[in-house]
């Protein structure tokens, strides 16, 4: 696979300088849930913690997308990043003191939520002016493969370093990852052209009707909404399964880093087959396939726990529905950045940059059902509705499986 992005100096400083921000982001939500689980030892709590942080970043994202296209986009950054430093050092003096309690937790893991909602639209939207439009694919493959090879590393080692020290630790370390951003973003020179002033509420209607007249904008932002929500969000209540599986801290890491493993395979194997003519038809069978490996982990946690090599077992199945997952979501961002015109990328590249808040929304729906079934129950039951709505969209909305990827 060719990386060309990385030839444009701005874009291969920007991506690098992300690996601390981003691996920073991976390494506070194992710290977060880690600590949540272990003050109150309550699926309910991990489900709040996962809406405390979703509800203000959906919010925040609406505004973000207007504020993208509106203020230079590297400003912006600059104090999403450095305002998210500030929380997580804050948080790590209350671990370190033994003051935290829960709604603490809950309330810097809300504010973390509120500064993401804007600092994701400026991030999903900053590439065409640090690269080439024809970087775009390799540009958004690249970032899928950040985000998704620092899942399957660093929540490993956080699980490792809460086991051998304690979540403080990993929280200070996150601080001076969003601050060596910060001094990377200072070195960058972004230049973007401003709108004249207008009015912002329509400005913001007018990204939303884009959407929503748009089909296959709206059916692909919907479908990996749902996915999310009632898929990948199982990842929310993980310290659940670990402890089903007896695997304690590093159990847990590893099976966080099972899913960033999936991710990572799901991307670099649907970069090869971006160009092909059945883009469309890969894209909605990976979507399928997803929900069945969903299943399967529920099954291993659910009835075979005690089970010789069940901890490896369950690893796979996670490995499977986050490579399936990936192949959909990486396909379906490469077609929206494609197709969505310039002047509106912030605002609707906004909206489908909810998708991520989707997964800590969703854990709350997750950690209620594991609280009055199980967890692996909770897993069963956002299979079947994601598997529902890919079979909708596959007999409902036949421009989704006839992409062509030769013609994007």
């Amino acid at each position: 696979m060719r990386f060309d992005a990385l030839s444009s100096g701005p874009y291969r400083r920007f991506w690098l300088g992300s690996i601390a921000s981003v691996g920073s982001t991976q390494l506070y939500f194992v710290g977060m849930a880690w600590l949540v689980f272990e003050l109150s030892d309550s699926a309910l709590d991990l489900g709040l913690l996962g809406a405390a942080t979703a509800v203000p970043t959906i919010l925040a994202t609406l505004v973000g997308g207007l504020v993208a296209d509106r203020i230079n986009r590297r400003s912006v950054l600059i104090l999403t990043t450095g305002t998210s430093a500030i929380l997580l050092l804050i948080l790590a003096v209350l671990d370190a003191t033994e003051l935290v309690r829960v709604w603490h937790v809950l309330l810097i893991s809300a504010l973390l939520g509120l500064v993401q909602g804007f600092d994701f639209p400026s991030r999903s939207s900053i590439f065409p002016a640090l690269i080439e439009p024809k970087q775009m694919m390799s540009a958004v493959a690249l970032n899928s493969i950040l985000w998704q090879g620092s899942r399957m590393i660093f929540p490993a080692i956080g699980g490792l370093l809460i086991a051998l020290t304690d979540t403080s630790l990993i929280f200070v370390i996150c601080g001076i990852g969003f601050i060596t951003m910060v001094m990377v973003l200072f070195s960058l020179e972004v230049v973007q052209e401003i709108p004249e002033k207008a009015d912002p509420w329509h400005e913001f209607k007018e990204g939303v009707r884009f959407v929503l007249h748009q089909r296959l904008f709206l059916t692909l932002i919907m479908l990996t909404w749902i996915s999310m929500f009632f898929g990948t969000s199982f990842v929310q209540i993980m310290p659940i399964f670990a402890d089903i599986l007896h695997s304690g801290e590093r159990g847990y890491g590893l099976l966080i880093s099972a899913t960033g493993l999936g991710s990572v395979t799901g991307n670099l194997f649907i970069s090869h087959f971006q160009q092909s003519r059945r883009l469309g038809l890969m894209m909605l069978s990976c979507a399928a396939l997803a929900p069945f490996s969903l299943a399967g982990f529920s099954l291993v946690t659910g009835t075979l726990a005690n089970a010789a090599g069940a901890f490896w077992l369950a690893c796979f199945f996670a490995v499977l529905a986050s490579a399936f997952s990936s192949v959909f979501l990486v396909s379906s961002m490469t077609v929206l950045q494609l197709k969505v015109p310039d002047n509106l990328r912030g605002r609707v590249m906004g909206i489908h940059s909810i998708t991520f808040s989707m997964i800590a929304l969703g854990g709350l729906a997750s950690g209620a059902l594991a609280t009055k079934f199980s967890a692996p129950v909770a897993v069963v039951i956002g299979a079947v509705v994601v598997l529902s709505s890919v079979i909708w969209v596959t007999i409902r909305q036949g421009e989704i499986i006839n992409l062509d990827g030769s013609q994007l």
